[in-house]
């Protein structure tokens, strides 16, 4: 199931969570806030904009949860949010295709020269999975287009 790659929001704030937290706490945390913004939790005396609201929160609170109670899906978000963050603090070198990069069969591994005379290394297994290759020698990251 692939994640859309638009700018969405951090689900882990949404659930009031961080990125380390076991499978376990996820769950509790989501519990707890599912609990609290149910909407059959409501009293019937709450204003209808203060209803909605809650109601809208607990949507997005269960979407929370599809993304981050699943742990491919959760992998696969984590991943966008460490490329995005690298795509934010980083300088984007180049954008380059695969086929461009030497591939080298012995340690089955594309790379590519910097122009700090270190290298972009990419192995077989990681690129599918990786978009954002960074230089072993200086701050620099080179974007892999499919």
């Amino acid at each position: 199931m692939a994640l859309e790659r638009v700018e969405q929001k951090d689900w882990y704030k949404v659930l009031g969570a961080k990125p380390s937290d076991s499978p376990a706490e996820l769950k509790q945390k989501y519990q707890k806030l599912a609990l609290l913004y149910h909407p059959d939790k409501q009293e019937a005396d709450v204003a209808a904009a203060a209803a909605e609201e809650r109601v809208q929160r607990f949507i997005e609170i269960h979407q929370a949860w599809k993304i981050l109670g699943n742990e491919e899906t959760k992998k696969e978000y984590d991943l966008q949010q460490r490329e995005d963050n690298l795509t934010k603090e980083w300088p984007l070198h180049e954008q380059i295709y695969l086929e461009d990069m030497s591939w080298n069969e012995d340690e089955q591994l594309y790379t590519l020269s910097c122009r700090c005379g270190g290298n972009y290394s990419v192995s077989k297994s990681e690129t599918k999975d990786v978009s954002l290759v960074c230089c072993d020698t200086c701050s620099l990251v080179i974007e892999i287009l499919q």
